[in-house]
C-alpha cells in the first residue's frame, strides 16, 4: 500500500490506524467530520507530509473524489471505519448501511484495488462457542443488525464492482485515544480516585486487544488478507471478564493517592475490596474469538499482552 484513505480517520480504531500507516511511509487521505474535538489527534502527523485531511461527514462520501482530485496521490487502498449512532438507535445505524454502501461506491470510482470494512462482534449475537468467522450471524441490537446487513450488502456489490472486499470483525478493544465511557476507563478512573467500583456478575468470558494491535491487524488484511473473506480482529486468548477487572483496578490503583495502594501492607485485599460484583446479573455476551484464520493467511499476531501497557493509559 501506498497511499491509502481512511473514514473515521480521528476516531479510536481509526486514529490509531491513521498513526501506524504514517509510520510505515504510507499517504493518508484522513476522512474528519468536521468540527469533530477528535480532529486535533492528527495535529502531530501534519509534519510528515503525508497526513492529507479532508474534512466532511460520512453522509457526504460520495463528494470525496472532487475534493481529492486536485492531489496527486491516487489510493489504491480504502479502510472504512466511520460508524454512528447508538448501538439501539434504529434510525442512525439503518443511515450506516447506506453510508457504508456508498463508502464502497467511492472506492471504486477512485480506482482503490481494496475496500477494508470493520464489522464487529456484535454481528455474532450471543453464543456460549468459540466464534469463528463461519458462524451464522445472529445480532440483537440494532448496531450489530446493521453492520451484518452492510457486510452482506457491500460484499455483493464488491463484486459487482470487481473490488477487492474484506471484512474485519473488531472484538473489544482498549488503549490509546479509548473513549472515556468504556469499561476499562471506568474502572482506572475509579481505582484512581480511591471510588467504590460496581460492575456485573463478569463472569462471561471476554477478549481485549490493543488497539495499536487493532491497527496492525487491519494493517495486514489490507496488504494480505484475501478478497471476499471475513476475518475475526481479537487477541485470542479469552479468559473470565473478572480477571481483566482485577488487574486493571490493581494496575491503576497504582497510580492513586489514596493511602491504601501507597501503604497498606495488604494491598491486594483492600484493592479487591474496592470492586462489588451483582452476583444477580446475568451474563449476556461471552467473548470467545478464534484469530487462527487472521494468523493463517496475514501472518499478523498480537504482541501487546493485556497489562502491558495499563500503566501507560492511567497515567
Amino acid at each position: 500500500m501506498n497511499t491509502v484513505v481512511v473514514t473515521g480517520a480521528a476516531g479510536f480504531a481509526g486514529c490509531n490506524l491513521t498513526e501506524k500507516l504514517i509510520e510505515q511511509g504510507c499517504t493518508v487521505y484522513a476522512c474528519l467530520r468536521p468540527a469533530s474535538e477528535h480532529n486535533k489527534r492528527l495535529e502531530p502527523l501534519m509534519a510528515s507530509g503525508k497526513l492529507i485531511p479532508v474534512k466532511l461527514d460520512i453522509s457526504e462520501i460520495t463528494k470525496l473524489p472532487e475534493l481529492i482530485e486536485k492531489f496527486n496521490s491516487v489510493p489504491d487502498t480504502f479502510f472504512h471505519l466511520a460508524w454512528n449512532g447508538g448501538r439501539d438507535d434504529f434510525h442512525e445505524q439503518y443511515k450506516n448501511v447506506d453510508d457504508t454502501v456508498n463508502a464502497l461506491e467511492v472506492c471504486a470510482k477512485l480506482g482503490c484495488k481494496r475496500f477494508i470494512c470493520t464489522g464487529s462482534q456484535a454481528e455474532y449475537g450471543i453464543t456460549d462457542k468459540v466464534q469463528t468467522e463461519n458462524m451464522m450471524p445472529n445480532p440483537f441490537s440494532a448496531y450489530g443488525a446493521a453492520k451484518t446487513a452492510a457486510m452482506y450488502l457491500t460484499r455483493r456489490r464488491a463484486k459487482q464492482l470487481n473490488t477487492e472486499w474484506i471484512w474485519g470483525r473488531i472484538f473489544s478493544l482498549y488503549g490509546k485515544y479509548e473513549p472515556s465511557n468504556t469499561l476499562i476507563q471506568y474502572l482506572i478512573n475509579a481505582a484512581k480516585n480511591n471510588e467504590e467500583i460496581h460492575v456485573t456478575s463478569a463472569s462471561q468470558n471476554w477478549d481485549y486487544l490493543d488497539a495499536g494491535d487493532c491497527a496492525e491487524a487491519l494493517i495486514a488484511l489490507g496488504e494480505h488478507g484475501k478478497d471476499e473473506e471475513i476475518y475475526n480482529i481479537a487477541y485470542g486468548d479469552y479468559r473470565p471478564l473478572k480477571e481483566f477487572i482485577a488487574e486493571t483496578v490493581t494496575t491503576a490503583a497504582k497510580y492513586s493517592d489514596c493511602s491504601f495502594s501507597l501503604h497498606n501492607s495488604d494491598k491486594s485485599q483492600n484493592i479487591s475490596s474496592l470492586i462489588h460484583y451483582d452476583k444477580t446479573a446475568e451474563a449476556a455476551v461471552s467473548l470467545q474469538p478464534s484469530i487462527d484464520k487472521i494468523k493463517r493467511d496475514t501472518g499478523w499476531f498480537p504482541k501487546t499482552r493485556f497489562g502491558e501497557k495499563l500503566p501507560e493509559y492511567c497515567h
